[in-house]
């Protein structure tokens, strides 16, 4: 079982693993929450020391942007790159898949994850503390939730890297424990407002699937990392300006 989950922690961070393949990984889907709790953890715990220098609350944000994109290896952020480009090419939804496959990062990518990272910063910035702390851990538990919900309700657009966690997450058993291992360490930190977070990336979840079965036909590889990735935006936002 450690051989399993240490399989999925090396694929939500760039912690190596010679065990990992997307099959075993998918199997554990289910456990993506446990990885947000490690995250938001060290981030989080990063972030509430940094408030504590007398650093402005902008360079902290940067400083905590940078920490997460370290960890995580700015895997999803290029997911959410390509996921601009897909929706924003016209024509069939062979094309949008085709430019979300693209090697290359279009003008909509790029656009994207600039205020992508500015809104990031920005959200980091308006808490400090313990707050800044809650903020970072809700949003990572969220985030990876947030994958979890959207491969078990989705359907794949064509086979690839999302064929196993889509297929294998269709077990509701492990949905229902996807959400109990999200539900009590978001009521756990912050209460009536880790429950609004929930709420509100649930609904942010099946958006995002709807204008995916939309315009590609179903969910990838690509949009569930940009579900990870704005998901963990908007419960940043929500968090802090709650």
């Amino acid at each position: 079982m450690l051989k399993e989950i240490s399989s999925v922690f090396s694929f939500l961070t760039i912690i190596p693993t010679r065990n990992a393949n997307l099959v075993t990984i998918a199997k554990y889907m289910y456990l993506f929450p446990l990885v947000g709790i490690a995250i938001g953890l060290l981030v989080g715990g990063f972030g509430f020391g940094l408030s504590f220098v007398g650093l402005e609350p902008l360079v902290v944000g940067l400083l905590v942007m940078g920490a997460i994109a370290l960890i995580t290896g700015i895997h999803h952020m290029d997911g959410l790159a390509d996921f601009a480009d897909g929706l924003m090419t016209k024509g069939t939804k062979e094309k949008k898949l085709q430019a979300m496959k693209d090697l290359s990062t279009g003008s909509a990518g790029i656009v994207t994850i600039v205020l992508y990272i500015v809104g990031m910063i920005i959200a980091l910035s308006l808490a400090e503390g313990y707050l800044l702390f809650q903020a970072i851990l809700v949003s990572e538990i969220m985030a990876k939730f947030s994958m979890v919900l959207l491969a078990s309700t989705g359907q794949s657009a064509a086979p690839g890297s999302n064929s196993p966690f889509v297929q294998l997450m269709k077990d509701k058993k492990k949905l229902v424990a996807s959400i109990a291992l999200t539900i009590i360490p978001l009521v756990i930190v912050a209460g009536s407002t880790g429950m609004i977070v929930f709420a509100s990336g649930v609904i942010l979840t099946f958006f995002i699937g709807s204008i995916s079965a939309r315009s590609f036909g179903g969910i990838t590889g690509d949009v569930l990392g940009a579900t990870n990735e704005l998901t963990r935006l908007s419960s940043l936002l929500i968090f802090v300006t709650i």
